[in-house]
């Protein structure tokens, strides 16, 4: 599954089984849970600061740098109080955060446009347009296939970037890696074309609903701001991805035993021997869903620059186009859709983002259980806080926004849903980036990068365990090759978080 999934629970190699990202949200509220029995309360004084978006003043609340004091009782003692077993009056209990972290007036809008967005995209796979446009793509492209690396690539990472696509890339693996294969590339080159475009589009996106928008929301800062900075972004990552990859799927060409993945891929080449592949029509209908699109890329730009909308908009707007999606699938019976197709591949859609829509939940579970997100009141999440903010004083802020970039890529082990990752963790480190010195769009960044990119290698990644499974490739022959630009893409995250400071991104 994909980011916006966020249901982690899948074997790699054999024998080995990695606990889905339920069960480890469920230790985490565990920990939570101890810790509210260990951790005394604490709360900070606040102020509210004023602060110009497109020529609109707007305030911010904002964290009183060293106001941080310990809750005491009447005879001036710190307190320490355990979160109760269950509450029977709706208020805080250890069994009540699944449903308290649903229905908490943050998590639920997330949680909405999450079920929303995910049924309009359903309705528009269903009209199969977007796969036929491909299969139409590679079609023309021949005798040019090196071409199809950077086309692929841009495309599958524009999905990434715009729409937050994830999960969607693994049919498209089970296309592109037999056609790079009969290419005479690898299984590798398919993955990297696909499932990585649409993760290296997630990391620097300006747009992106399901990451950006959300940690947006929660740290506070305008819903798509900071695209001056994040669309050169894209771009750096997109082109050293594509040059990357490209140079690698030459030597492949060169000599295909090279490849982690060339007994694998044997399988393909004999099948290649046996039969050809069928092609797809790319019809009128097929382009009016594929211009449906776009019209609503624009629209959602316009929407947000110009009217200020947030996600209850956007989440209207990807209705809209996925309504429009299913009108014309019906009208030029594309896929053989008929009308009752519509709400069904709406709920499909929808029950595929359930993971994700349940992770934003249980995460807020665990906010609740830590007190909750105000730092004007005694919580156990304010004096960690404290105490995070405490340790990193005395560092720089290029420093601080690395550790926060650091702490973001190893989190992302843990939990690897972006929506659910930016409801747990941006609520501490939004206010902590006040404290440290670091911009919050800024602490955005390294939230984006830390949980993208190591959606290349972590075993917990439902998304790129289905992805490996689609090009039947093991994770141990994926990992030999993916280490090395993992270890580019660490330097280069790092790099981009670092330069965020330095240039004011605000």
């Amino acid at each position: 599954m994909s980011k916006k999934e966020g249901k982690g629970l899948k074997s790699f190699n054999k024998g080995f089984q990695v606990p889905d990202t339920y069960i480890i949200i469920f230790l985490v509220v565990v920990i939570a849970a101890l810790l509210t029995f260990l951790v005394p309360k604490g709360f900070y004084e606040t102020q509210d600061i004023s602060y110009m978006i497109n020529g609109v003043e707007k305030t911010r609340t904002v964290i009183k740098d060293g106001s941080f004091q310990y809750l005491t009782d009447d005879a001036g003692n710190v307190v320490t109080e355990g979160v109760a077993l269950f509450s029977g009056d709706g208020g805080t209990g250890f069994f009540n955060y699944m449903y308290n972290g649903i229905v908490n007036s943050s998590a639920i809008e997330i949680i909405a446009f999450l079920m929303v967005v995910g049924g309009a995209f359903g309705i528009m796979i269903r009209t199969g347009a977007i796969e036929s446009g491909l299969i139409g793509l590679i079609r023309k492209a021949k005798g040019a296939e090196k071409l199809l690396i950077p086309i692929l690539f841009v495309l599958f990472s524009l999905g990434g970037a715009v729409f937050g696509m994830g999960e969607e890339a693994i049919p498209f693996v089970m296309i592109l890696v037999p056609m790079f294969i009969a290419m005479g590339y690898d299984a590798i080159v398919g993955i990297m074309c696909s499932y990585v475009a649409t993760q290296i589009g997630f990391g620097s996106s300006w747009q992106n609903p399901f990451g950006l928008a959300v940690a947006q929301g929660i740290a506070g800062v305008p819903v798509m701001s900071g695209a001056w900075f994040r669309i050169p972004l894209w771009i750096f990552f997109t082109v050293l991805t594509i040059v990357f990859t490209m140079r690698y799927a030459a030597r492949i060409k060169k000599n295909p035993k090279l490849s982690a993945a060339y007994e694998s891929d044997q399988e393909y080449r004999e099948e290649f021997a046996k039969r050809g592949r069928d092609e797809l029509p790319f019809t009128l209908g097929h382009k009016l869903v594929i211009l449906d699109v776009f019209l609503c890329i624009i629209w959602t730009i316009w929407g947000v620059v110009e009217k200020g909308y947030y996600i209850p908009e956007i989440a209207s707007q990807f209705f809209v186009m996925g309504l429009a999606a299913g009108i014309i699938g019906v009208a030029f019976h594309l896929n053989d859709m008929r009308l009752n197709d519509i709400p069904r591949a709406f709920d499909h859609g929808a029950a595929d983002l359930l993971g994700a829509a349940l992770c934003v939940g249980m995460a807020q579970g665990i906010i609740i259980i830590l007190g909750g997100t105000d730092p004007s009141q005694g919580t156990v999440l304010n004096t960690i806080l404290h105490t995070l903010s405490d340790g990193m004083k005395n560092f720089p802020p290029v420093i601080s926004a690395w550790f926060m970039y650091l702490f973001q890529s190893v989190f992302n082990f843990f939990v690897v849903s972006g929506s659910g990752q930016a409801a747990l963790t941006m609520p501490i480190m939004a206010p902590l980036a006040d404290l440290v010195g670091v911009e919050r769009q800024v602490a955005v960044v390294a939230f984006q990068l830390g949980d993208a990119f190591t959606n290349f290698i972590v075993p917990t990644s439902g998304c790129l365990l289905g992805a490996l499974a689609a090009a039947r490739l093991e994770w141990g022959q994926w990992a030999k090759f993916q280490i090395r630009f993992q270890a580019l893409l660490a330097a280069c995250g790092s790099a981009a978080v670092i330069l965020g400071v330095l240039t004011g991104l605000s």
